[in-house]
């Protein structure tokens, strides 16, 4: 008779703390985010094309466009300045990558889907440190703009993780 309470009572116990324990900053935050993207994709058949952008206390500042079409990486290009004594820039590097190309560069944000993005986010870039202070914002209309981690006493270019400066539906994609 005791046996049978015992299995009920394991899945309650398991259950409560389970949901109770958060081991990520910021989760309702986050949750709110990829429930935003989760409406985005569904509306946008899965498809959109999203930047990520970083920058250096020198100045040199870079770009990756990602773009997404029914749930696959299709596309990624990539551009990189650095800043010119009068004010101007100058482009260091830029190139472009298809389908069957994806990677083949070492610059640039990974070729990656927003689902992956969100997953680490969650699984690495918010995880709860001792030893740092950790970010995210959702500035993209609700989707996640920005989220990771900066360790203590750093002192230059030290976020680690991934700033989305925006998110929009591809005009058009074409398939090679």
């Amino acid at each position: 008779m005791k046996s049978s309470y015992f299995i009920p009572m394991l899945l309650v116990l398991s259950g409560f703390f389970g949901s109770c324990s958060k081991d990520f900053e910021y989760s309702s935050e986050f949750d709110k985010s990829y429930e935003a993207y989760q409406k985005y994709k569904k509306e946008n058949a899965n498809s959109y094309k999203y930047t990520v952008t970083s920058s250096s206390w020198t100045g040199t500042r870079s770009a990756t466009t990602i773009t997404v079409f029914n749930g696959q990486v299709e596309y990624r290009s990539y551009e990189a300045k650095t800043p010119l004594a009068d004010g101007k820039e100058q482009t260091d590097t830029k190139w472009s990558e298809n389908k069957d190309e994806l990677n083949s560069h070492d610059e640039g944000y990974e070729a990656s889907t927003l689902d992956q993005v969100y997953e680490r986010a969650k699984k690495d870039w918010l995880i709860k440190r001792k030893d740092a202070k950790v970010y995210f914002e959702a500035k993209n209309n609700g989707l996640i703009s920005s989220a990771g981690y900066v360790p203590d006493n750093c002192q230059d270019d030290c976020f680690n993780g991934i700033r989305i400066s925006e998110i929009r539906a591809p005009i058009s994609l074409t398939k090679k």
